[in-house]
């Protein structure tokens, strides 16, 4: 009964009101990896999958194991920080390091 309530609940958050813009986050401030699928399904609802709210899951294989994954769900805006934090470190590692070998910055023809 509490669980039948809580996706209602869930359900009843994601529908947007008539006119609404549907900006809205998982509720409670609940990181989206976890919620349950059925959760996230509800949530998703009326939801274009370009939106920044659209929450995705991907399994990523860990690290030392042949078959276990972990699910990690963002939304679509978090999946784009992540991405642009992960492009922002790399290029800083490069950066950093690439100009102790040839004594040449990586932006300089030399």
């Amino acid at each position: 009964m509490i669980r039948t309530m809580s996706v209602l609940t869930l359900a009843a958050y994601a529908l947007p009101a008539a006119g609404e813009d549907s900006d809205r986050r998982p509720p409670l401030g609940r990181p989206a990896s976890t919620m349950t699928g059925s959760e996230i399904k509800a949530y998703n609802v009326g939801l274009a999958p370009t939106h920044p709210d659209f929450i995705k899951c991907r399994k990523i294989e860990e690290i030392g194991s042949l078959v276990k994954k972990a699910r990690v769900c963002h939304t679509n805006d978090e999946w784009k920080r992540l991405w642009e934090q992960g492009n922002r470190d790399s290029r800083e590692t490069v950066e950093h390091f690439g100009s102790k070998g040839s004594g040449c910055p990586p932006t300089a023809v030399c």
